[in-house]
């Protein structure tokens, strides 16, 4: 008869599992284990999703970014090319130009973004090099580059194409001013890119009036202007347009604006909702019914070299500038 004094010093001599019988291994990995049988599939469901708001819309938000990249966009007749402006800074210009480029790219099309402002900011959240030196718009606008050889692929899709702007472009205005055709550079530069098949082409300027804007007025038929829902928000949009009214009658009959954005609308306030009412009675139907909601994630994104759509796709940011690319790529 064992003792209760052996029987105590059992497991801890022998240190024998109660389960396995077997010292020190898994019951799962142990020689000689059986084989258990294989179970029917209803025997293992799936796990339940779960159910949540913040589940939900993650979900929805990922199907619909799964779904925006299989289908596609169609493709517009001939190039599209847009100068996105507004002389008012902090209006969400380079944020529009590379997110609805982004957005474009995702659902099957070939982008370009220029990037005219020589803060670079454009180049940032595409994650391509623009450290001074490197082959930018600058060089192109001076007659040193073709636009081909300025082109960098953004690390973030194969679709989607950057001109960088480096520091040197902050002197072009000065230096722009002795040159012949001064105003027509930057229509030269994309007549001659014929490498690339881009079915949309969007340059993104600076806050400003001068000869790298009027450039990027010469150079594309159609205008896309960022407005704001806050405080002052028509404020210089009177005078771009009789600076768009000018290039039109002298130097692009073609020139229209096309497109006018609503950026960070906050439908909490009172002052949004007027402010969008402000802007869609002064353009009409040019105004997108999409409206850009304020996002800390979109402001977020740059900072690491990313798109919203790259940084944060399920987020409210990045569904907006979705449905903004359709609306735009619906209006061909």
């Amino acid at each position: 008869m064992t003792s209760n004094a052996d029987a105590a010093r059992t497991p801890a001599s022998s240190d024998v599992s109660r389960e396995t019988s077997q010292p020190n291994v898994s019951r799962e990995t142990w020689e000689g284990a059986p084989t258990p049988p294989e179970a029917p599939a209803e025997v293992w469901p799936e796990a339940p999703a779960v159910d949540t708001p913040i589940a939900a819309e993650a979900e929805r938000a990922v199907r619909m970014l799964h779904t925006a990249a299989k289908s596609g966009l169609p493709r517009p007749e001939r190039q599209r090319v847009f100068t996105i402006a507004n002389q008012k800074g902090g209006v969400g210009k380079t944020t529009t130009a590379v997110n609805i480029a982004a957005a474009l790219a995702l659902q099957g099309l070939n982008v370009l973004v220029i990037d005219l402002d020589p803060q670079g900011n454009a180049s940032t959240a595409l994650g391509v090099e623009h450290r001074e030196g490197t082959p930018s718009s600058y060089e192109v606008l001076i007659g040193e580059l073709s636009l081909e050889d300025a082109l960098q692929r953004s690390p973030h899709s194969e679709r989607l194409f950057c001109v960088p702007a480096t520091i040197d472009l902050a002197g072009a205005e000065i230096e722009l001013v002795s040159m012949v055709a001064r105003e027509g550079r930057l229509r030269t530069a994309l007549a001659g890119l014929k490498n690339h098949d881009f079915h949309y082409v969007f340059i993104d300027c600076p806050p400003s009036l001068g000869l790298l804007t009027i450039n990027a007025l010469v150079a594309a038929p159609e205008v896309l202007i960022p407005i704001q829902c806050e405080y002052y928000a028509l404020e210089g949009v009177g005078q771009l347009l009789r600076n768009i009214e000018m290039v039109k009658s002298h130097l692009n009959p073609e020139l229209n604006v096309s497109t006018v954005i609503l950026t960070m609308y906050d439908g909490r306030t009172r002052l949004a909702d007027q402010v969008a009412d402000d802007v869609r009675a002064h353009f009409g139907n040019k105004v997108l019914r999409t409206v850009i909601p304020r996002s800390v994630k979109v402001s977020e994104a740059p900072g690491y070299g990313m798109t919203i759509l790259d940084y944060d796709p399920g987020s409210r940011g990045a569904m907006s500038y979705l449905d903004a690319s359709r609306e735009i790529a619906e209006r061909r």
